[in-house]
């Protein structure tokens, strides 16, 4: 009896003592750092690292696609124009331009202008962004010179990057696209706001 239950015994030991054992890791498990920071139920973006302002946001995997200094550029001209756009978006509630209708609604100022002079501004962006890239306005030539730095047009009218080190320049280049990236989904809300409410800003 005794001889029988002793291998059970020792057995049952050793199951348990395997129990509190630590669990051997998988080859396949995706390690913590491998995890997006911004979305960590999602794989860090290869392609961001390295970029100011990386936080492994890309759910789309738009990096994977598309040539990274061209989504770059998209990424800093979208929040330069949304940051004019906040601002002018409440402040034609309160300051009309000579010659023009005032109007509550911003949501209604293209109306009230007309479509000749929307038409201006979208063509003469089309001309700056041409003349800017020199005719490579496709993301297939945009980048095509090597040295070309995304969003540096050389325009610096209050010298705000002489003199800067590289560190202080990444600082500043973080801080445009941190307040670009606000200001497009401020534009988006401020707009939506009129929509849905039929009611001005402010």
């Amino acid at each position: 009896m005794v001889k029988t239950v002793a291998p059970l015994l020792a057995a049952a030991l050793v199951g348990s003592a395997q129990a509190f054992a630590p669990a051997a890791k998988s080859a396949s498990t995706t390690a913590l750092n491998d995890m997006s920071k911004s979305v960590p139920f999602m794989e860090n973006p290869t392609n961001t690292a390295g970029w100011v302002g990386d936080v492994g946001f890309d759910p789309f995997g738009f990096s994977d696609w598309f040539d990274m200094k061209w989504l770059r550029e998209s990424e800093i001209k979208h929040g330069r124009v949304a940051m004019l756009a906040t601002l002018g978006f409440w402040q034609q509630e309160f300051v009309t331009l000579p010659g023009l209708t005032p109007v509550a609604d911003s949501n209604m100022a293209p109306a009230v202008v007309g479509a000749s002079a929307m038409l201006q501004i979208v063509f003469y962006v089309g001309v700056l962004e041409f003349w800017t890239n020199k005719g490579k306005v496709t993301a297939e030539t945009m980048f095509e010179d090597p040295d070309r730095v995304p969003g540096a047009f050389g325009f610096d009218p209050m010298g705000l990057s002489v003199g800067k080190t590289e560190e202080e320049m990444e600082r500043m280049q973080l801080r445009e696209i941190k307040n670009g990236r606000l200001a497009m989904l401020a534009i988006g809300g401020m707009i939506h706001h009129n929509w849905v409410t039929g009611d001005a800003l402010f």
